[in-house]
This record gives structure tokens, C-alpha cells and sequence, in this order.
């Protein structure tokens, strides 16, 4: 019969063993979520960084240019590398060989089951947005399609103000820094979307009633 204290020391580390692999996989996967919401700030720093300075390379250069000048910045990292080991073996004589050999073994091709998989579900955003312009405009519901109009208005005089490249750097400062503030002042932003929306409700429901058809779609809902 085994000793009462060593079965309670067993059981202890096991446990230990099995709360620890859950929680050493949930750190390997960093969502997008966790990104935005800087729970690792080193890892959320270098993806905003580096996202902000190639928006606002783009900016100041050509397509072209940016992913030229990317790619040529890396081969020069990786042939300055591969000339450094080669001279480092050379002096000490040894045989390491190539010393991207590991990440030329890996395999970086693409399943076709994984290909598959993504193109499935592009297909299925891409036929439902179709489904959508179709119902806009085609005018099946005139509310929704006057609220295309007037959005598509403003976005004209958005368009005279910024460039593409501009709304995306805005888009992604805003990615990185509205999540955080959000989060620091949740109940009092909450409020005031609220207030908002009901608002917006109110003014949609008096400007359905004043519309044709009003009285036909009311009755058939």
C-alpha cells in the first residue's frame, strides 16, 4: 500500500503538470485581440510600428519602390550573414555548413486542403457582398439604399481630404489605440453609443413612416 503522503505529492504535480500545458499553449497563441489590446507590449509594439512605417512608406514612395527597397534591405541582411558564418567557419575550420539550413529545410508550401479551405470561405464573403450590392442597388428596401447614398456622399468629401494610403495610417493608429481606451473607459462610451443609436432609431423609424411602401412593409412584418 503506497504511502499517503507520496500519493498527495503525485497527484500535486500532476495537477501542476496538467494546469501548466493549457496555459503554456493559451501564451503561444497571441490573437489578434490580445494585439490590439496590448496585453504583450513588445509584440504589439513591433506590429504597429512596423505596419505605421511601411503605411508611411508608402505614403513618400511607389509601390514599387517600398517592396524593392523591403526586399533588397533583406537580402542584404542575409547575404552579409551567410559571407559572415562562411568567413567565421573558414577562421575556426569548422563544418557547420549552410547556416540557413534549417529554415531551408522547412516546408513552405501551401496544402491544397488549407488553399481550399481559404477559398471557400473568400467565396462565401465575396457572394454574400454581391448579394448585398445587388439588394442596395437594385433598391429592394428603399431605407437601406438611401443610407448607401448618403454614405457614399460623405465618403466623397472624405476622398477630396484624404488619399487611400492616408485612411489606412489613420485606420491603423486607430486599430492600435481606440481598443485601450475603450477598454479604460468602457461603461461611460457604452453610454454614450447608446444614446446615440437610440437617436439614430428614432430618426430612421419617423423617415420609414413618411416613405412609400411604409404601410406594405410594416404589415408584411
Amino acid at each position: 500500500m503506497a504511502d499517503p503522503m507520496t500519493q498527495s505529492s503525485q497527484i500535486s504535480s500532476s495537477q501542476g503538470l496538467n494546469d501548466g500545458h493549457p496555459a503554456t499553449s493559451k501564451d503561444s497563441k497571441f490573437s489578434v485581440h490580445d494585439l490590439v489590446h496590448w496585453r504583450d507590449p513588445k509584440k504589439t509594439g513591433v506590429v504597429f510600428g512596423t505596419s505605421l512605417l511601411l503605411l508611411l512608406s508608402l505614403a513618400a514612395f511607389s509601390v514599387i519602390s517600398v517592396i524593392s527597397y523591403l526586399l533588397l534591405a533583406l537580402l542584404c541582411v542575409t547575404i552579409t550573414f551567410r559571407i559572415y558564418k562562411s568567413v567565421i567557419q573558414a577562421v575556426q575550420k569548422s563544418s557547420e555548413g549552410h547556416p540557413f539550413k534549417s529554415l531551408m529545410e522547412k516546408d513552405v508550401s501551401v496544402p491544397p486542403e488549407t488553399f481550399r479551405k481559404h477559398v471557400d470561405v473568400c467565396l462565401t464573403y465575396i457572394n454574400c457582398a454581391l448579394k448585398q450590392m445587388s439588394r442596395l442597388f437594385l433598391v429592394e428596401d428603399l431605407v437601406d439604399s438611401l443610407k448607401l447614398a448618403v454614405v457614399m456622399w460623405l465618403m466623397t468629401y472624405v476622398g477630396a481630404v484624404f488619399n487611400g494610403i492616408t485612411i489606412l495610417i489613420l485606420v491603423d493608429i486607430l486599430t492600435f489605440t481606440v481598443p485601450p481606451l475603450y477598454e479604460k473607459n468602457k461603461t461611460q462610451i457604452d453610454h454614450y453609443i447608446e444614446m446615440a443609436r437610440t437617436q439614430i432609431n428614432a430618426t430612421v423609424a419617423k423617415l420609414q413612416e413618411k416613405l412609400p411602401g411604409a404601410a406594405k412593409r410594416s404589415k408584411a412584418e
